[in-house]
């Protein structure tokens, strides 16, 4: 199988179902605890290219930290991305990349077509 990476957050039940999904899959994926180790700048937008999104919609909009940096007001796609590469929990999860794409398990059926494609 190609290579497969989890942004994985052992506390998430999500990404813990994620993990089990390729598990139970056979999937032997590179597990990054984006928290312990966030992601570089040219990770993250890679990523968000890889997503096809913009980095608010990446964003946990419903984190304390959301709120205490007034991200709803900013528009600016790289503030917006640095308020990730410094908090991290904003990130959501999981996310599942698999030769040059990227999904994220909100719902786990995402991931299960990207593995399957």
């Amino acid at each position: 199988m190609a290579n497969v990476t989890i942004w994985h957050n052992p506390r998430c039940s999500k990404s813990r179902n994620a993990m089990l999904l390729l598990e139970e899959k056979g999937v032997e994926a590179d597990v990054v605890k984006y928290l312990d180790t966030p992601p570089t700048k040219e990770e993250l937008k890679a990523l968000l290219k890889m997503l096809g999104m913009s980095a608010r919609e990446l964003m946990r909009t419903k984190e304390d930290i959301y709120k205490e940096l007034g991200l709803k007001d900013v528009e600016d796609e790289e503030k917006l991305i640095e308020a990730m590469l410094e908090n991290p929990k904003l990130i959501e999860r999981p996310i599942v990349i698999k030769d040059g794409k990227a999904a994220i398990g909100r719902p786990i059926e995402k991931v299960i077509e990207l593995l399957d494609n």
